[in-house]
């Protein structure tokens, strides 16, 4: 499976409080990130693979949610998550 548990814990641990948290903003919108990376990656093969085209719109509507929530509560941490994961400011 391309998303293991010492992974998950490797991108809870940079971008979260701890490895063991796996509740924080950041963290989730950096796990969504790595798995919305590996399922264009997947597309880019096989173009005809709806449902994957389904669970990645899905994905990134969650992370679109996240980040407004963090505009919202926090906007120094919404500006380091998106420098952090090289991401557009996707609020405007």
């Amino acid at each position: 499976m391309y998303l293991s548990n010492e992974v998950k814990a490797e991108i809870f641990a940079k971008h979260g409080k701890s490895a063991a948290d796996t509740g924080t903003t950041e963290g989730q919108v950096a796990l969504f990130t790595y798995r919305i990376a590996h399922l264009t990656g997947h597309l880019k093969k096989n173009k005809h693979d709806y449902s994957t085209q389904l669970a990645l719109q899905k994905l990134v509507g969650k992370r679109r949610g996240l980040l407004a929530y963090l505009y919202k509560k926090d906007i120094e941490r919404y500006r380091a998550i998106i420098k952090a994961l090289s991401l557009r400011d996707i609020i405007k």
